[in-house]
Order: structure tokens, then sequence, then C-alpha cells
């Protein structure tokens, strides 16, 4: 086990949104702790399993102290580019989506976020799987959050 990267005190930001294993009181299996971006100070450091370094993180916009892995995190003053959309969220084309002219996603298709692709050299983008049964890669700039009895196409 190598030694830890941040120290008591530091300040990081969470790369990976943190979700509850089962070990956070009063919330769900699975529920969202603390979402991707968000900046902590780290307020102490431990092992798990003998090999693993755990990081106690306490995020104090959302008022929360969570577990967190080394690879989770990186120091807050490292540039940052937050994204809009998280997996599962639901989407809608806010124009057309066309393949070789041929327009496949109609303005106002339904979709859900599949994956957020992070390091692309011109930006974020999303495979976004649409209720037409397509999926594409798509800029975020393309794409409106859905809200309930907003425009739907498809089944």
């Amino acid at each position: 086990m190598s030694l830890p990267r941040f120290d008591y005190g530091a300040q990081v930001r969470l790369i990976r949104n943190v979700r509850n294993d089962g070990t956070y009181p009063g919330m769900e299996t699975g529920a969202l702790l603390i979402r991707r971006g968000a900046v902590g100070c780290v307020y102490d450091v431990g092992t798990y399993l003998q090999d693993q370094l755990i990081y106690r993180v306490h995020f104090l916009d959302a008022g929360r102290t969570v577990g967190c892995r080394e690879e989770e995190l990186i120091p807050a003053a490292e540039p940052w580019i937050a994204n809009l959309y998280e997996f599962r969220d639901p989407v809608q084309a806010s124009r057309a989506l066309a393949i070789g002219g041929e327009v496949v996603v109609p303005k106002g298709q339904a979709g859900s976020i599949e994956k957020v692709l992070r390091d692309l050299p011109h930006g974020i983008e999303y495979h976004v799987y649409f209720d037409n049964g397509r999926t594409l890669q798509v800029p975020e700039h393309s794409l409106a959050p859905l809200l309930s009895g907003g425009p739907q196409h498809g089944h």
C-alpha cells in the first residue's frame, strides 16, 4: 500500500458520483450521497481490507462526511469541467440529430444518459439511449432536460 496522496485538511474534488453502498445510515442503498464535482475537505485517512486507502471527506455544502477511495479524488485546484447530466438522467434532443444527413432522432425525442464522456478534446458528450431504440453519442449542447409532461416521441 502506498502513502496517502492527500493529507488531513486537503481540499479535494470528487470525480465520480458516490452512492450509498449500505454503510451510510438513514439513506437507501444506491442513493446518491455526493455528486461528482463536489469539493470537500479531507477529515481522516484510513484503510479498508488492509490494502485500500479510504479518505473521510467532509462535504460542507451537502453537510455529509463520506468515505472516498483515492481514485475518486483530485486536488480541488485542478481544472474541472462540470457536466449537466449523469447516468440514467432523462433528457431530450434539443435539435434533430442526423447521421449522414438522415434524421435519426427528431428534436424533442426523449432518452436516457447511458454514459458520460468527460475527456474528449471538444467537450463533454454522452451516450444517450433514445426512446426510438437508437443509442447515439451526443454533445451536451444538443441535449435538454426532460421535464415531466414535456415533449416525447416514440413509445
